[in-house]
């Protein structure tokens, strides 16, 4: 749903206009609470703001000697360039939700602290292991934790059943293979008298976040795009080059929209009926059940060589800088909120993934499941998902991947010539860390 001489740039430029607006970590006092602050990624209101709010105020209730303010830091890239700008300053958050994959950024950046220090009782080693082992792929590193899984996601395929009803095709039977998926493109592809599309068989955004949806295709085709200490990538393997292929091609095919597609108007796409078929994040699946005005389908990645999805979303990070108080006081409330209670009030009023098994042995998500089975797809793709791509500069090796991307999907270089440039680009950011 965007490593480090980007965010080292971007942070010097916020230092001096823009610490002292949220900079509003406060020292434990003596006598008073233990008070910490967490950037939220989220712009200032809205539901999710609510439903964070109403965590905080039900935990302070929980534990009145500390004090929680959550911090609404805008979108991910914002609020990591947030919080690392307040930790060269001295002043950083004491907690954070960042992107998984942000986890090598913020351990080369010595920004960050592991779990398994406070994890100091046998409940709460056992919290640190009762978590989605497909979501500590993207927490765990060098056999120590740095994040706490909160909200994640898979991404999965939303389908429009009157448009497979009136495309003569069984609306309780998606596509489940490349093959399957292009064939049934074809047929929900309609077009005007003139010939101008109206409605695309398929769409698969590649602005915001191409690298993980480029993913979907990876994944199913069975080739990873990093290695797990975050310092190779694949980007030339040629099964690499077929996925990219195939996401070319169906642009070619014109059951596909061609060029960049928006990954922020791909649901409202969807509501529209500009396209019967979208991937997307199982994050999106509350407001496609509100939004839509027609019955949908919830269903895995079409396979071609395997099944699977990448894994994406936030997990909560404890930064060094904060006092001991206040990282004993943070680790609390990570533990508190990740309760399976609240894990399951969360994923039902998001649609992101309960981060635990136990959270769907609720009553709440078990009757919630009962009346939305599409709630479950997410969950049930994990044990073929993988980690979401992340290495060391992060940042600057997902830009080159993405700007790769979009050079083939918009036609100008070639799959193969748009991968060998980015891989040859990646080996030279990366060859310091190897």
């Amino acid at each position: 749903m965007l490593r480090k001489t980007f965010l080292q740039r971007a942070a010097s430029t916020l230092v001096a206009t823009t610490a002292a607006a949220w900079l509003t970590v406060a020292p434990a006092q003596a006598q008073g609470p233990v008070e910490i602050s967490f950037y939220y990624p989220v712009a200032v209101g809205g539901p999710i703001a609510k439903a964070m709010d109403g965590f905080a105020e039900g935990f302070m209730k929980d534990n009145p000697g500390i004090k929680v303010t959550p911090i609404y830091a805008g979108t991910y890239q914002e609020t990591i360039v947030k919080a690392l700008t307040a930790h060269k300053s001295g002043t950083p958050p004491v907690t954070s939700v960042l992107l998984s994959t942000d986890m090598f950024t913020l351990i080369d950046e010595d920004a960050i602290v592991p779990f398994d220090g406070f994890a100091k009782t046998a409940q709460d080693k056992a919290w640190l292991d009762s978590f989605y082992p497909a979501f500590m792929l993207n927490s765990r590193t060098g056999g120590k934790t740095w994040g706490i899984p909160f909200q994640r996601s898979t991404v999965v395929m939303y389908w429009n059943k009157e448009a497979f009803k009136e495309a003569g095709l069984n609306p309780d039977q998606p596509p489940t293979t490349w093959a399957e998926l292009k064939e049934m493109a074809t047929k929900l592809t309609k077009k005007d008298a003139s010939g101008k599309v109206t409605q695309y068989g398929v769409q698969i955004p590649s602005s915001g976040f191409p690298y993980w949806l480029f993913q979907t295709l990876t994944t199913t085709n069975d080739v990873i795009l990093a290695n797990d200490a975050g310092n190779q990538v694949t980007f030339d393997n040629p099964r690499v080059v077929e996925a990219l292929q195939y996401w070319v091609d169906l642009g070619k095919a014109g059951v596909h929209p061609t060029g960049v597609v928006e990954w922020g108007t791909t649901p409202k796409d969807f509501f529209e009926k500009k396209t019967a078929i979208i991937y997307t994040t199982t994050g999106n699946l509350t407001n496609i059940r509100k939004n839509a005005p027609f019955p949908f389908g919830v269903g895995m990645i079409p396979a071609n060589k395997r099944k699977g999805s990448p894994t994406g979303g936030g997990n909560f990070y404890i930064f060094k800088k904060a006092t001991a108080a206040q990282q004993e006081a943070a680790f609390k409330f990570i533990q508190w909120i990740t309760q399976p209670q609240r894990a399951a009030q969360w994923s039902i009023d998001t649609g992101y993934v309960a981060t635990a098994p136990a959270a769907y042995e609720t009553p709440v998500l078990k009757s919630y499941a009962a009346d939305f089975p599409p709630a479950l797809v997410a969950r049930d793709q994990l044990p073929f998902s993988v980690a979401e791509f992340s290495t060391h500069e992060n940042q600057r090796v997902t830009k080159v991947l993405n700007d790769a991307l979009q050079a083939a999907l918009t036609g100008t270089k070639t799959p193969a010539g748009a991968l060998k440039d980015a891989q040859g680009e990646a080996d030279r950011i990366l060859r310091r860390y190897k």
